[in-house]
């Protein structure tokens, strides 16, 4: 079973909300990345198997509670071959 790393960002916007954002690590997350603004700040990071346990994870970091999704790709596990 393939684990991916993943990043978990903060952005504060201008009413200084905070405004988490998960991407994989590496190359593979850099269009995210550019995307954030200069004050953006990497709060941890994580590997995960599937989808759902990278958000189910990301959901807990970021203090969102309990993640749901019924969907049955985000239950597989990443079958990643390079």
């Amino acid at each position: 079973m393939t684990s991916l790393l993943y990043e978990v960002w903060e952005e504060i916007d201008e009413d200084g909300q905070s405004l988490p954002g998960l991407c994989l690590a590496g190359p593979d997350g850099d269009g995210f990345r550019a995307l954030l603004g200069p004050d953006s700040r990497l709060v941890t990071t994580l590997y995960a198997s599937s989808h759902f346990e990278a958000m189910t994870k990301h959901y807990e970091i970021v203090g969102y509670g309990e993640y749901f999704n019924n969907e049955s790709w985000s239950h597989e596990p990443f079958n990643m071959q390079r």
